[in-house]
């Protein structure tokens, strides 16, 4: 916008005014000319449409917050409070004006068409924030950034709307929340430019080392699976006994009934040498066996009673 297209403080004053008056859909070129004094023939040259007037102020608003910008000041503070803070100096540069753009505000939350055909001019006002932030806008990701503050900017307008108070304590608090909302969406669609750094004092992940044998109730494992026979584990465990012959041969490891898992069981080696395990007797105290509910083929032959040991296989072997 050149200077000479830019509009005077007074063409401004006057326009909002019509604007609160007549509302949105009633501001017309001659209400603005007789309110401002200017003629129509200066005002065509300059504006061809009300939505040009309205342009041309959004850009002056636009330039006051952003002088307000102090060059290299991206550095300081989060995103999020130098957002807040350029949208703050925005409602101060629009409080001259309150009653006319809380007048339009209504008049295109009735008519989403408008609404819809005055949207650029918004959200070109919210890439300037964003870029004032210190915030890219460039690509697919830019634009939804834009979109997001947009939503912010509309739902911080509408607090305003009804916040009387001099320190505006209600709009900022608006504020404060819709840009939770926004903060929380960014992150989610991982929009967000900053990451989270560690702090410079964190010392790098330690590497767990693993418990000792001991801790892990793995002793008494490791010392019959990796020791030879005869020799002592490191850990100070009792030299264990030479391995006696292979289990599959006699179902028991050693003379030790302990070795076989039979302590406590009352049965020695001489008892198991003696005692028939193929065809095991009636328990004494216990109950009887029953019968056979089938009886014995014409091949079948009964059973025969084998009193030696090394006649049936052992069935701990």
């Amino acid at each position: 916008m050149s200077t000479r297209d830019a509009p005077s403080p007074a063409l401004l004053d006057a326009f909002w005014r019509v604007v609160a008056r007549e509302g949105w859909h009633g501001t017309t070129f001659a209400r603005i000319a007789a309110e401002s004094g200017e003629t129509l023939s200066d005002l065509r040259g300059r504006y061809p449409t009300p939505v040009d007037l309205l342009r041309a102020h959004a850009r002056v608003v636009d330039q006051a917050v952003l002088e307000g910008t102090v060059p290299g000041q991206h550095g300081f503070g989060s995103a999020r409070d130098r957002i807040f803070d350029l949208l703050m100096r925005r409602l101060d540069a629009l409080a001259p004006h309150r009653e006319g753009v809380l007048r339009m505000q209504r008049d295109l939350m009735r008519d989403p068409i408008s609404a819809l055909l005055l949207s650029p001019i918004l959200m070109a006002s919210m890439a300037w924030t964003l870029e004032g932030a210190g915030i890219s806008t460039a690509g697919v990701a830019g634009a939804l950034r834009v979109q997001g503050l947009a939503g912010v900017w509309i739902a911080t307008a509408r607090a305003w709307e009804g916040d009387e108070s001099v320190d505006l304590g209600t709009t900022m608090a608006a504020l404060d929340r819709a840009l939770d909302r926004a903060e929380s969406l960014a992150r989610t669609l991982r929009l967000t430019d900053e990451e989270a750094e560690p702090p410079a004092d964190a010392m790098p992940m330690e590497r767990y080392e693993e418990p000792p044998i001991g801790d892990t109730g793995m002793m008494v494992a490791e010392a019959a699976t990796g020791l030879d026979a005869g020799t002592s584990p490191d850990a100070g465990l009792p030299d264990a006994d030479p391995l006696d012959a292979d289990l599959s041969d006699t179902g028991v490891a050693g003379s030790d009934p302990a070795d076989a898992g039979l302590a406590g069981s009352g049965l020695s080696d001489s008892t198991l040498a003696e005692t028939d395990l193929a065809e095991p007797g009636p328990a004494a105290d216990g109950p009887k066996a029953a019968p056979a509910t089938e009886a014995p083929g014409e091949g079948a032959r009964p059973a025969k009673a084998n009193g030696k040991g090394g006649a049936g296989k052992s069935s701990l072997a």
